[in-house]
């Protein structure tokens, strides 16, 4: 069966909203607001394939933030070449994101890197 969505919690909605609109071409729905748990969502699509739903509410409890740890991980994004890979890896730096790994070629062949997105999600740019 297809995934239809992946959820995350986030701190400033709007700001992980802009953030996958800008770097990774994703595109927002109008949201949603629940006035009675505040509750507050977008869904961001990328093309094709599933969804990334981002949250947020009043009160989340903290994750840890060590970066190996069990439980959801990273999110990748295929980005069709070496060059797109090479290219959103140096903005990204560019504009003060953290560049975990790479870019390079892992063991299991996958041209990748990995970058602290926004609220230390790491995401994984690969072919």
């Amino acid at each position: 069966m297809p995934i239809d969505h992946i959820a995350m919690y986030v701190h400033d909605l709007e700001g992980a909203r802009d953030f996958f609109v800008r770097y990774l071409q994703a595109t927002a729905n109008d949201g949603y607001h629940n006035l009675r748990t505040g509750l507050r969502t977008y869904f961001l699509t990328f093309g094709q394939g599933a969804r990334l739903e981002i949250m947020t509410r009043p009160r989340m409890v903290e994750r840890g933030d060590e970066p190996v740890q069990t439980g959801y991980i990273h999110l990748a994004f295929n980005l069709g070449s070496r060059e797109a890979v090479d290219a959103l890896t140096t903005r990204l730096a560019g504009e003060g994101y953290e560049v975990l790994s790479g870019p390079r070629v892992t063991g299991d062949g996958y041209y990748e890197s990995c970058v602290l997105g926004p609220e230390a999600c790491q995401l994984e740019l690969t072919v």
